[in-house]
């Protein structure tokens, strides 16, 4: 059990929203979409599990593996630079980023993992398209691994329903003409 275990949002309360505001978008996760993953190879017996999901949940979402791009970096610190280049390509509907941060003795873990993430949020804003944060933050390798299990838990597995559902979600909202994209 997870502490999100706890803080679920309860079924039906999207519905429920939606009844009572004038307009309620959600995404759903269903490809096709146009997807790369960039992939740290630091820690890669754990970003290689992580990978296996993001496939796993690729496939099982409808979209076609020889579709997917790969893009191997040699670690977290190199994954927004990638993505920034995936996104501008304009061959990709979203980027998954995918890495592997396990704390140390040092604070080294602090900068990596903050600046990962602060870059990676950088590049979604700027491009405007999904940079999905599949970056493991962990006290311990245990900790890693329980995360990348062979099963629907994976967070590379959760990655890639969030890439899609997000492509579908920006599909609905409306652009800044007031159309929908």
């Amino acid at each position: 059990m997870t502490s999100s275990d706890d803080t679920i949002l309860r079924p039906g309360a999207i519905t429920e929203v939606a009844q009572i505001v004038g307009h309620s978008y959600e995404g759903q996760a269903a490809g096709p979409a146009r997807v790369a993953v960039a992939c740290a190879k630091f820690n890669g017996a754990i970003t290689v599990r992580l990978l296996d999901g993001v496939l796993g949940g690729l496939k099982d979402h409808g979209v076609p593996l020889e579709s997917v791009a790969v893009v191997w970096v040699p670690g977290a610190v190199e994954l927004p630079l990638a993505a920034s280049r995936l996104c501008r390509s304009g061959d990709y509907d979203a980027v998954i980023a995918l890495g592997a941060v396990i704390r140390g003795d040092t604070a080294h873990f602090d900068f990596v993992a903050g600046e990962c993430a602060a870059g990676l949020q950088r590049v979604a804003l700027d491009t405007g398209l999904p940079v999905v944060f599949g970056v493991l933050t962990t006290d311990t390798v245990a900790q890693a691994e329980e995360r990348a299990l062979a099963d629907k838990t994976n967070k590379g597995y959760e990655a890639a329903l969030t890439a899609l559902e997000m492509v579908r979600l920006l599909e609905l909202l409306p652009t800044s003409s007031g159309d929908t994209a």
